[in-house]
């Protein structure tokens, strides 16, 4: 029972691992899903599997101004120095003061993890290796975000609901995940995603 329990995580990273190289000798793995999936958790705990594999946030690279318009500052900031082998250096957002304050480097390692509303679009997915999509229902993932934040961030949960209904509307993930992840009991549950094909589960239950 063990073995079981833990073999959903540990699965899905053994087939990150033995993923082709798709930006320059980066394997960069998007983690998708609706705002308050879970995304974040789900990242961390792979990142740790993978022996500190980096993970950028698009917290970082997003914007009041610009919640999903954030595209170009990725493939140049980050997507172009990786493709080279080199490390990335990106503009980080500070959420409380709105501006971009600081720096953050994202060195060119085997497995490189981005995790975020929007991760898996069109744009990036030239330059991703695999498209990894949290399933938690919209209303569910959105009445955890909200919790999680707190009442003052009403206003900001209002409007980013819209622009992110918005932004599937018009540039779905989901169909064009490779896998796909649910939260269980035991963990994690691994399946084949929509472009990934059918079949029995990637992995077990687990975490």
């Amino acid at each position: 029972m063990i073995s079981r329990a833990r073999s959903g995580l540990a699965g899905l990273v053994r087939r990150l691992r033995a993923l082709p190289p798709s930006c320059g000798p980066v394997r960069l793995v998007a983690v998708d899903g609706h705002a308050g999936s879970g995304k974040s958790t789900l990242a961390g705990r792979l990142a740790a599997r993978l022996g500190g594999a980096p993970v950028l946030h698009l917290d970082d690279l997003a914007s009041h101004d610009a919640l999903f318009e954030w595209t170009d500052r990725f493939l140049e900031q980050v997507a172009a120095p990786l493709s080279r082998g080199e490390p990335a250096r990106y503009g980080v957002y500070d959420w409380e003061h709105r501006v971009f304050g600081g720096e953050r480097t994202l060195p060119p390692a085997p497995v490189v993890l981005v995790e975020g509303v929007g991760a898996g679009r069109r744009a990036l997915r030239p330059h991703l290796a695999c498209v990894v999509w949290l399933e938690v229902p919209r209303e569910d993932a959105w009445a955890r975000g909200r919790h999680r934040d707190g009442p003052e961030l009403a206003g900001f949960w209002d409007g980013w609901e819209r622009a992110e209904e918005r932004h599937f509307a018009a540039d779905p993930t989901l169909p064009h995940a490779d896998l796909l992840v649910r939260g269980c009991a035991q963990g994690y549950l691994v399946l084949p995603g929509p472009r990934g094909g059918g079949g029995k589960s990637v992995a077990d239950h687990g975490g």
